[in-house]
Order: structure tokens, then sequence, then C-alpha cells
């Protein structure tokens, strides 16, 4: 097989961002989500043009999944970018989040999921040992914005998938 100068693997990641910039342009135009749809974004939080508190990068070293659901507000997308207000335990902030930071996006009111392969800053520039974290929905279900359990419950852990298995080996 011959070597693919086009970048297929790279085109066809940024055509599935568009899918999650175009979901996130409607939502911000129309100031809610519609029906019962609503997302959890997993994006690193050390990725260039991500502007997050410090509170929330300590938090979240490596990686954080928001959902966006209820309560949410100026949300602004532009074509490399989104911007959001979300509480995290009555805390208000405003999250930045470049659409090349996005690891995963999940609508569980239709179970679209999107992965997408970004390595985390301290792997190989050629990823090859990308993980994304795998939320589970009955876990994803309890949890508030932010995803912080509700009062009174534990926080479930993901399981972690590598998608090694699933690379075509060169």
């Amino acid at each position: 097989m011959g070597q693919d100068h086009i970048r297929y693997d790279i085109l066809a990641q940024d055509a599935l961002r568009s899918v999650i910039r175009k979901v996130l342009t409607e939502v911000a135009a129309a100031g809610r989500l519609p029906g019962d749809h609503h997302f959890f974004i997993t994006f690193l939080t050390g990725a260039p043009g991500v502007r997050i508190s410090q509170h929330l990068k300590t938090k979240y070293a490596e990686q954080m999944t928001i959902v966006i659901q209820h309560q949410f507000w100026e949300l602004k997308v532009t074509d490399s970018l989104f911007e959001i207000g979300l509480s995290f335990s009555d805390t208000p902030e405003k999250l930045v989040i470049p659409f090349n930071a996005i690891r995963g996006f999940y609508d569980p009111s239709v179970n679209f999921e999107l992965e997408f392969d970004v390595p985390l800053a301290d792997e190989d520039e050629e990823g090859e040992s990308a993980e994304i974290t795998a939320y589970p929905v009955d876990a994803a279900a309890r949890t508030e914005e932010g995803g912080e359990p509700k009062e009174g419950e534990e926080k479930k852990e993901g399981s972690v998938v590598s998608l090694d298995a699933f690379r075509k080996k060169q």
C-alpha cells in the first residue's frame, strides 16, 4: 500500500469536528438544546488555546469532560473554537475550547458518539498510544454539569480504552 500524502485521517477528523461546530452553532442561535439532546464533551485541558480557570486546570490536569444540558450561558462558536459558561460546584466558569482539543463528543439522547485521536501532551508526536476515556451512560446520567456527582453520590470513574488495537499496522 502507498503512503498517504493527502492525510485522509486528518481530513476525516476535521470533517467530524465540523459536525460538533454545526450542532453547537445551532444551539447558540436557539439559546437552548432541542428536545432531550445534551452533550458530553471531553477535551484536553493542556491543549493549545484551551482557557479554563487555574482551579479547573489543577483538578483536571490532562483532560476534562463537560456536560452541556440545562444550565449553560454565553455559548459562542467560531470556526476554530467555542466559548461557554458553566457552573462547577455552584461556581460560574467561562471555558474556551478549541475544536482541535476535543477527544470525544457524546449525545446520550440519541446514542451518538464521536471520538478523535488527540494525543496527550506527554505522548509522542506520532500518538501511538492515544487513549480516550469512555463514560458509561448510567454514570453520566447521574452527573451535573462539569461531571460532578449529584449530592450524596460517589463519582464513578470511566474506563480507559486504548486505540492501539484498532490502528492499522504499517
